[in-house]
């Protein structure tokens, strides 16, 4: 994140696609996505479920896909791996222009129905991915009237990127005239039409170096769907907790100028930088043999490992959204996924159960008092409420670590996060980011963290 207020990457996608599509205002997407509706009701007055969010995660789960040369495995952590290969295939990297022979092995979820029909679906995956063997995963759809999506790939990942792996990357130039994937983010074009994603079915493949038996394991797979109608405003939500969590602070902008060939340096590391955090706060650490190869010089190298293993090389940045709760399910005992929370409520009960959160936000200087910067897309840490109800957070776009620290005003901070729209610096309507975030949790909750997921959907 930079702190002008310029358009990211993605908005500038989202941009094309509205003046190609509809020639309307810019839709939501990816890091200007629209999220779950918080707080709307409906005639009786509950509130409007927008999210649907659903993973395979168990034993049971695993065996009920469709497997071709996969199998499942049980144990603390169940998941599933390469058992004997259905064949091989030729990968050319894009990003090196090495070409290899890889063995691979497919598994297929069952049909999904959403029970939102989705204008825009987003994947996430926890895996282990040794040296040599990486996943792709991929997403097939079925419309409303009734017609499919092609396959699209959501992703192609590797915790690693040594000499023996590809490079992680998302792809780019994906779309059917119906609907496209923008980095990490299936979007249906034109939203305005009706159309919408009304099932989908997620698809695995697994791959490893022809010859070896080491494999990939993946221990979650689960995708978000949403459907959220477009809002400047969000209703006002009620504070109800003042807790906060002891979340270790890092600062993005003492990495200025370090490693520029991961997204320009640190001043765009929000999202590994809020990352890390979280991770330090369950518990991971790095070793120093994973962090030799940082400038000695260098304050937090950990900071510096996270931009690195985050990145999207397609993307040309840290900000994929799946990539980074995939980077932090490589630290022992983690979970992450990407979802959409409906309202700071929602957030306040993940606190009480010590759960923080990373959440997405575009704002002008002005509607964030305090912050002193606009941005087009932004992450921060939510780590807990103050006793009126104001939000306080880890910004890590703050000068040094000890300024990290922030408190937000609540019916601020819960509107320029919260909202699918916008009005920039010129006065233009742009997209705002609606109520996106990352979930970082143990892979074995207590009976309280569980409850507290499954409140905000989350199994």
């Amino acid at each position: 994140m930079s702190r002008a207020e310029q358009p990211s990457r993605r908005t500038v996608l989202a941009a094309a696609v509205a003046a190609a599509v509809t020639g309307a205002a810019i839709p939501a997407t990816a890091e200007a996505a629209p999220g779950t509706e918080a707080g709307r009701a409906d005639p009786d007055g509950a509130p409007a479920a927008r999210v649907d969010y659903r993973a395979w995660t168990t034993f049971r789960d695993w065996r009920s896909g469709t497997a071709r040369g996969t199998r499942p495995v049980a144990g603390a952590r169940p998941g599933v791996v390469i058992g004997a290969p259905a064949g091989r295939t030729d990968y050319t990297d894009p990003h090196t222009g090495r070409t290899a022979a890889w063995e691979y092995a497919t598994w297929t979820s069952p049909v999904h129905r959403l029970s939102v029909p989705a204008t825009e679906v987003i994947a996430s995956w926890n895996a282990h991915t040794p040296s040599g063997t990486w996943i792709q995963i991929e997403l097939k759809g079925t419309y409303s009237d009734g017609t499919d999506t092609p396959w699209y790939v959501m992703g192609r990942w590797t915790a690693g990127d040594g000499d023996q792996d590809i490079r992680r990357t998302s792809v780019d130039d994906q779309g059917d005239g119906r609907s496209s994937v923008w980095t990490d983010t299936f979007a249906i074009d034109d939203a305005s039409t009706g159309l919408r994603l009304t099932s989908y079915r997620l698809r695995l493949t697994l791959h490893r170096r022809p010859g070896t038996r080491t494999t990939p394991t993946v221990w979650r797979l689960g995708a978000m769907g949403s459907d959220v109608p477009d809002r400047f405003t969000v209703p006002a939500s009620t504070p109800g907790l003042a807790q906060e969590l002891r979340v270790p602070r890092y600062s993005q902008e003492i990495h200025k100028g370090q490693y520029p060939e991961y997204d320009n340096g640190g001043e765009a590391w929000c999202s590994p930088t809020s990352s890390q955090m979280i991770i330090e706060y369950w518990g991971g650490r790095l070793t120093e043999d994973q962090l030799a190869w940082v400038d000695p010089s260098y304050a937090d190298p950990q900071v510096c490992h996270a931009a690195r293993y985050t990145y999207d090389c397609q993307y040309a940045g840290c900000g994929n959204w799946p990539f980074n709760a995939a980077y932090a399910a490589t630290f022992d005992g983690l979970q992450g996924v990407v979802t959409r929370l409906g309202s700071l409520t929602d957030l306040e009960t993940l606190i009480a159960a010590g759960i923080p959160a990373i959440t997405s936000q575009s704002f002008l200087a002005e509607e964030l008092t305090g912050a002193g910067y606009g941005t087009s897309g932004h992450l921060m840490t939510v780590i807990g409420f103050t006793a009126d109800g104001d939000v306080i957070a880890n910004d890590p776009a703050s000068d040094d670590n000890e300024a990290v620290r922030r408190v937000y005003k609540r019916r601020e901070w819960e509107n320029i996060w919260l909202r699918t729209k916008r009005y920039n610096a010129s006065g233009k309507v742009v997209s705002g980011t609606g109520g996106v975030c990352y979930l970082y949790f143990p892979a074995h909750p207590s009976p309280r963290q569980r409850r507290a997921l499954a409140a905000v959907g989350v199994r």
